[in-house]
């Protein structure tokens, strides 16, 4: 008797336990770094242009895989944070910012995220992982739609320049040269690569402390598969005004991104070379979109390795 009631107390216990843990995933989550990785706040008060979201933060799993594996997507993103993951080994001083993408409506806060960092501070590089507002502008939740698809995301861009500034400001504590601060962007995480290289000293916020004296240029930039870069006639975003003062740029996209379009590099890069801006753009057959650094067969996926050459060529980094 004594057996049988023990094996039904252990049975109620892991029953117990399974609950609480779909209760667990079932609860809104809010996306946090590793241990050990710093975060901050960027906006210490209020939020500037605080707009109204569909629900909490939220994690979530992607059904599908890319490269065999699922993506993690952060949603309602009310509150935007960089994390600093310092560089493995020997400090280039270089700093990357990095923008996931995933349409405005979510982060793929792993696939174009915490992988790309994983991959910048092997190679001796400070990776900040900005986790920016989404939903945000151009996607409108409310319809679930993007009547206004080349419009300038603000709320995402303020959070990019103040992050621009803070990491400057931040940079003797975080061993950075503050000449050599980057960014780098995915999908729609690229057209906030273009906006920041652009648009970096338009005012779109009230300053909140000294760290907003600093500049939001960054210098050099990366754009892998942009988006809301060209209208359907393969005209180029007039909300993007390319000049002599834009940083030097890195294009990637495949010909079948059957998501943005290889337009959208060309037309950028149209403006680029327009205004002597030092430019370098690679094109593949074959790719898709939203690949990040997952190693696959396709020649698209090397692209890393053609931007680490370009980072030394650039003077970024040291042979």
């Amino acid at each position: 008797m004594r057996t049988k009631w023990s094996v039904v107390k252990r049975l109620a216990i892991v029953l117990g336990l399974l609950a609480i843990g779909e209760y667990a995933q079932a609860k809104p989550m809010i996306w946090q770094p590793p241990e050990g990785v710093e975060q901050i706040a960027l906006w210490p008060g209020a939020v500037p242009s605080a707009q109204p979201a569909p629900g909490p933060e939220d994690v979530s799993v992607s059904t599908g895989v890319i490269a065999g594996k699922p993506v993690i997507n952060v949603t309602n993103v009310t509150n935007p944070t960089i994390s600093i993951y310092p560089p493995k080994g020997r400090d280039t001083g270089a700093a990357v910012v990095v923008i996931p993408g995933g349409g405005f409506q979510v982060l793929a806060i792993d696939l174009e995220g915490t992988e790309v960092c994983d991959w910048l501070t092997a190679k001796g590089i400070t990776c900040v992982l900005l986790k920016y507002r989404v939903p945000s502008l151009p996607y409108n939740w409310q319809c679930d739609c993007r009547p206004h698809n080349l419009r300038i995301s603000e709320p995402s861009l303020e959070d990019l320049q103040r992050a621009m500034r803070l990491v400057r400001a931040h940079s003797g504590r975080w061993h950075i040269d503050p000449h050599k601060i980057g960014v780098l962007g995915f999908s729609a995480g690229g057209f906030l690569v273009a906006e920041i290289s652009t648009l970096f000293d338009r005012p779109l916020y009230t300053k909140v402390d000294n760290a907003d004296d600093e500049s939001a240029r960054p210098d050099f930039a990366v754009a892998i598969y942009p988006g809301h870069l060209a209208a359907q006639d393969d005209t180029f975003n007039p909300h993007i005004p390319v000049s002599n003062l834009t940083p030097p740029t890195f294009l990637v996209q495949a010909e079948d991104d059957d998501e943005d379009g290889i337009h959208q590099s060309l037309a950028y890069y149209t403006a680029l070379s327009k205004a002597h801006v030092p430019t370098e753009m690679h094109l593949y057959a074959q790719g898709g979109h939203a690949f990040g650094l997952r190693r696959t067969k396709l020649p698209a996926t090397d692209w890393p390795a053609q931007a680490e050459v370009w980072l030394r060529t650039i003077g970024i980094v040291q042979n």
